[in-house]
Order: C-alpha cells, then sequence, then structure tokens
C-alpha cells in the first residue's frame, strides 16, 4: 500500500545499506488514522513517530540491499576462546590451578572447570551488554556485527579476557537511534549484573567484626587474599543488604562476576568519544559533548593518581578514538529529542553515579583473614 496520499511531503536519503525516509504527515491521519496505521503495518521496514514545530512527521526505513552475510564462525570461535580463557581465570583466582603450570596443561586441565561458576556469569553479562546494543540497532535496520568478543591470557589479564563489542557499519539516522542503541547495552548488561552480584554475595563468605582488621569485599587470587574491591553505590546497599552483620566478605566467583558487570557499566557509560555515555551526551546534548568529554578525560587521568588502571583507560580511549574525544555526527542533528529519552539520558546517568567507583581495586597486606 503506497504511503503518499498520508503524506503533506517527504524526503529520501538513499544510504548504503538502507533507504530513509523523512515524512510529513498530512493532519487529518496524523494521530495516526486507521488507514495509515494499517498502512505502517505493511511497510517492509522499521517506522518511528517525530513531533516536530512544522507537524508530525514518521521516520520510515527500509533495506536498500540484501543484508550482508556474517561471518558466525569467527565470532563462535571467539567466544569459545573467552570462555575458554576467563574460565582459565576464574580457576586461578579459585586457587584450582596454579599459574606457575600454565605452560604445562597436561597437569591443570581437569582442574579448568573449577572456574566455570567465575566465567559463565561474566559472560553472560558481556553477552547481553552487546546484545542490547545489537538487538536495537537491527530494530532500527542498522547494518551491524554480531559481538567480537576478545580473550585474553589470564596472565597478565587475570580475568582473562578484555571484553566485547559490536561493529556499527553504518551512519545513524537521528540522536533518537543514537540514544536508544547507545543506552540499550548498559541497561541490558546491569539487569543481569545485579542478580548476579546478590546471588554472588549470598554465596560469599562473610567476616564478622573483629576477626580481621579488613573492610569490605575481599579477592581471593590462588587461594589466598590478595586485593580489596572498591564500593558503588549498588554494592554497597547490595553487601548491607545480603550480610549486614559482616565487617568484611570474601569473594565468591559469582560475586565477582557481577561486581566486573557493574564496573564494565561505568567504563562505558563515561561520555568520551564513541563510549556508550559519549553516544548518550550526544544524542542528549550535542553541542556540549566534546567540551564534556575532555573534562571527563581529564578528570579519569586525574583519578589514576588514585588507581593507576584509570591512567591506562584513559589512554586506550584516547588511542581507539584516534585522539578525538568528540562524537561523530548522525545523519539529521536536528532533528528533536524526544521526552521519553530525555528521561533516558537522565537514567543513564543515574546508572553511571550509583556503579561508579573511585578507586575499584587495590593491592594490600593481610594480617589475619580467614
Amino acid at each position: 500500500m503506497s504511503l503518499t496520499r498520508f503524506l503533506t511531503a517527504w524526503r529520501t536519503i538513499p544510504l548504503r545499506d538502507r533507504e530513509v525516509i523523512d515524512a510529513l504527515v498530512d493532519p487529518a491521519h496524523a494521530r495516526p488514522s486507521p488507514e495509515l496505521a494499517r498502512a505502517l503495518e505493511a511497510w517492509p521496514g522499521s517506522h518511528y513517530w517525530s513531533d516536530e514545530p512544522d507537524g508530525r512527521h514518521v521516520i520510515l526505513t527500509q533495506p536498500a540491499a540484501p543484508r550482508r552475510r556474517e561471518s558466525w564462525v569467527v565470532h563462535a570461535l571467539l567466544f569459545a576462546a573467552t570462555l575458554f580463557t576467563t574460565t582459565l581465570g576464574g580457576a586461578i583466582i579459585a586457587g584450582a590451578v596454579d599459574p606457575a603450570l600454565l605452560l604445562h596443561p597436561g597437569i591443570w586441565i581437569r582442574d579448568w572447570t573449577a572456574g566455570l561458576s567465575f566465567s559463565l556469569p561474566l559472560l553472560a553479562i558481556l553477552l547481553c551488554h552487546e546484545l542490547g546494543h545489537y538487538v536495537t540497532a537491527r530494530r532500527y535496520g542498522l547494518d551491524v556485527s554480531p559481538p567480537y568478543f576478545i580473550p585474553a591470557p589470564p596472565v597478565p589479564v587475570w580475568i582473562g579476557t578484555l571484553g566485547a563489542f559490536i561493529r556499527l557499519r553504518t551512519i545513524l539516522t537521528d540522536r533518537r537511534q543514537l540514544i536508544d542503541v547507545g543506552a540499550a547495552g548498559p541497561i541490558a548488561g546491569f539487569v543481569v549484573a545485579l542478580p548476579v552480584l546478590v546471588i554472588g554475595l549470598a554465596l560469599s563468605t562473610p567476616i564478622a567484626p573483629g576477626a580481621s582488621d579488613v573492610h569490605g569485599m575481599i579477592l581471593w587470587f590462588g587461594g589466598a587474599p590478595a586485593a580489596q574491591l572498591g564500593d558503588s553505590l549498588v554494592s554497597l546497599v547490595v553487601r548491607r543488604l545480603v550480610a549486614p552483620s559482616a565487617a568484611a566478605v570474601t569473594m565468591h566467583p559469582i560475586a565477582l562476576a557481577g561486581w566486573l558487570g557493574l564496573f564494565v557499566t561505568t567504563l562505558n557509560l563515561l561520555p568520551i568519544a564513541q563510549l556508550d555515555g559519549g553516544h548518550i551526551l550526544f544524542a542528549a546534548l550535542p553541542r556540549w559533548q566534546e567540551r564534556a568529554a575532555r573534562a571527563f578525560w581529564i578528570g579519569i587521568m586525574l583519578l589514576g593518581f588514585l588507581w593507576e588502571g584509570w591512567l591506562i583507560w584513559g589512554v586506550v580511549v584516547l588511542v581507539l578514538s584516534r585522539g578525538r574525544l568528540g562524537h561523530p555526527p548522525v545523519l539529521d542533528v536536528y532533528r528533536p529529542l524526544p521526552p521519553s529519552r530525555r528521561r533516558l539520558a537522565w537514567a543513564s546517568l543515574a546508572l553511571f553515579l550509583v556503579t561508579f567507583t573511585p578507586v575499584p581495586f587495590w593491592i594490600r597486606e593481610f594480617v589475619s583473614i580467614a
């Protein structure tokens, strides 16, 4: 069914992967009318509405070419490799595998599965984070890759992974698409990380007041206490609810996976360059994003005096963005952002604040702990 009889004016924007039609709807059909609603149901792509000064627009997208074939074997192999390295890292953390014997797999391979209680929840969080981006992008008809997982050797990257990412292979239409795609990942990852943290802290071993000189969350590595993890507002509240009488807890591998999920959420929500937070801030305040990105980058570099990892992350972001902390443009930056997406931006800011940890972890000497 043709849509032209419902429209006052329209423009067509041909792109490599899709065709975008920005159409001003006839006021008689702008509610929309039942006839237009039926026509939109038959549209061979996606659509959404935009209330603008000149009237109500409908933004239509349809594929311009057959969808490219993905190299699913590559993605599956990377996922399998990451599952192996994170499980091995979890086994080392649990003390089931001696890191000094990694070059002799015949000795430790049977004990490798002891790390599954760490790797499975961690990969579930990372996978849901990336699928949040992927599914939202596909809903808008965008050309996007499946998740790439990055395996890493457990020594020195003790968790066995450098995370995961997807590739957006096209320009986004407007700021609504940008904020939806950018915020979907952190929110989806947080929704999984929070119950993982709750379950993990319930399985962790509480340390009674006076039984040790430590407080907070204690990370064991190789069967011995090795580091203290910093609290975000979320982890502090969960820990007080789950173990209210404990001065500290020795972290179960599941709890560590949940804590890392919150930390990944924080890192991605920094409003810098093309991190998720950069997408969200550019969508909400395009004129301020670059200035805010510079301020936040300087801020995390200053936090490097408290924890050196912030210095490393700041350099990594700068390298990946090729020295540009600003955000690349979208196709139509002037289309108004709906009020619901402004609320989404505020929710993303709140999520960043409640998951942020100034000093994520530090190595310390433990006088006595049992």
